[in-house]
């Protein structure tokens, strides 16, 4: 399909409704992309410990960018809005019930706050629209403007699943488009549709969010993203475990930076705590622990085969909305990661519990050699022996230890652009701008905008994330499709050029 025609939407598919195979309506209007991700709207909502303060400006120049586009006169067609993944921290939020629920909240729930049932979505939605008015009401703007807008689902809002909450959404913007002036309702809503798993334009982008090849935060369901035992809840991942039951309780701890932390980084980190900060931390490791076992037995439960029946019925759907084709979706879904929470070994590892393990192990060692060498002295030469395998033993263990997915990514979009030959493969995820070969394919990682202001009185575990403000821009002209990732520049309020890529016609059918 030559871009530069107009183009049936058909290389896409809506999971607006309850059936996933309802079939998106047609928009052969040309269109030029515009995708970001990593937004996190609502990761500062925090009832029940310490928010994390993000910063303003961050809102304030997601806006400006928005508004900078929406006003550029296209020589041709409109703007589609692509946000890739993670634009709402439905999991970053701990928010406490302020009305009757009609499902009893679980006794995790009352602790830590609302969880993913569709309800409590919904009140975290109306928060978050709340909180962030402004951003909501420049994407109101857009789409009033007769541009278009996709939400692909990530790991931090795959409680968009909730057809309640689509819909929810879609009313925020309509309000905030209907509050400036007549709107067409009907063709105002036709332009918003939300994709579940991925966007493709054939020959041109492939883009999803990239958490479903990184074990920490990928579901076992992409299509049915339910818990086995309780499908009324969206299925909980191993990061949601943690910033629930760790992270969001326990003040100056970040969300970030994991990937370079050991168990001296940790122990210092309790230890600035105080004895009885220390005492709570570790209890809420382990509980958070249990509930990583309570996700393992979920995953051998029956129930899990169940819902595994219905993720392949909707995959099966998908392929025909899409065209893509049973096989190709099949061997898309093999390129994704096992969730880590499904191992024993995974959960170990992940939480550092086989370097404690082998630590006690060492220390018990010890003990018993000084013990013996009362009667034996010679029995201290084992000292070094013991300290020895320690030493190598936890080199291995740190190398298997794999947190950042960034190198994962960049090697999933070499194979992502044979399965849906594309010129660009765009994820987020990472929060890393990156724009690298892949195969006959340009890897490009949208960064994120996601930032934090540091605590008050409050010595964090890392230095607060800073936002990348990055997006790309691919414009479809008749001599084809230019991709360019760019930075937002609040100083001079322009979108500068990071790096530029072209895709000529020939490369786009």
């Amino acid at each position: 399909m030559a871009v530069g025609q107009n183009c049936p939407h058909h290389d896409s598919v809506d999971d607006s409704s309850s059936s996933p195979s309802s079939a998106p309506a047609s928009a052969p209007i040309e269109e030029s992309l515009l995708i970001f991700s990593d937004v996190h709207l609502g990761s500062d909502i925090n009832d029940c410990g310490t928010p994390s303060l993000r910063r303003t400006s961050v809102d304030q120049d997601l806006v400006a960018l928005l508004s900078h586009y929406r006003k550029e006169q296209l020589p041709r067609g409109r703007w589609r809005v692509v946000i890739a993944g993670d634009f709402i921290d439905f999991i970053g939020m701990s928010i406490k019930s302020v009305s009757p629920m009609s499902l009893q909240l679980t006794a995790e729930e009352q602790l830590h706050g609302l969880g993913g049932a569709e309800e409590h979505s919904r009140e975290k939605l109306r928060r978050v629209a709340v909180r962030h008015e402004d951003v909501f009401r420049e994407l109101a703007a857009f789409v009033n403007d007769g541009h278009a807008l996709t939400l692909i689902h990530g790991n931090h809002d795959l409680e968009l699943h909730w057809d309640g909450v689509k819909q929810d959404l879609r009313d925020v913007l309509l309000r905030h488009a209907e509050a400036s002036g007549p709107v067409e309702r009907d063709a105002f809503l036709a332009r918003i549709e939300f994709q579940p798993w991925f966007f493709y334009r054939d020959g041109v982008a492939y883009i999803e969010h990239g958490h479903q090849y990184d074990p920490f935060c990928a579901t076992e369901h992409v299509m049915a993203p339910l818990s086995p035992l309780d499908p009324r809840r969206v299925a909980r991942g191993f990061s949601e475990v943690l910033l629930r039951f760790v992270v969001r309780p326990t003040r100056g701890m970040t969300e970030h930076g994991h990937d370079a932390f050991g168990m001296a980084h940790y122990v210092a980190f309790g230890a600035r705590l105080g004895i009885s900060g220390m005492a709570r931390l570790g209890m809420r490791f382990v509980r958070a622990i249990s509930a990583l076992f309570s996700l393992r037995r979920e995953h051998l439960s029956l129930a899990s085969k169940v819902l595994r029946t219905e993720h392949e019925r909707r995959v099966a759907q998908l392929a025909d909305v899409t065209r893509g084709g049973k096989e190709r979706l099949s061997a898309l879904l093999g390129l994704q990661a096992r969730p880590i929470a499904h191992s024993v070994s995974g959960i170990m590892a992940s939480l550092l519990l086989d370097r404690a393990a082998l630590a006690c192990a060492a220390v018990m060692a010890l003990c018993v050699v000084g013990v013996a060498a009362f009667w034996k002295p010679p029995v201290l030469y084992a000292v070094a022996a013991v300290l020895g395998t320690w030493v190598l033993a936890h080199r291995h263990l740190s190398k298997q230890r794999k947190v950042d997915p960034a190198t994962t990514l960049a090697e999933r979009a070499v194979q992502l652009s044979r399965l849906f030959p594309a010129a660009f493969v765009v994820m987020g995820h990472t929060h890393i701008p990156t724009e690298t070969p892949a195969g006959n394919a340009t890897y490009i990682n949208l960064g994120s905008w996601a930032e934090e202001e540091p605590l008050p009185d409050a010595e964090p575990m890392a230095a607060p994330e800073r936002a990348a403000r990055t997006h790309v821009v691919i414009r479809m002209s008749a001599d084809g499709a230019q991709a360019e990732l760019r930075t937002w520049d609040p100083d001079l309020g322009i979108a500068r050029p990071k790096s530029l890529q072209s895709l000529p016609p020939e490369r786009q059918a």
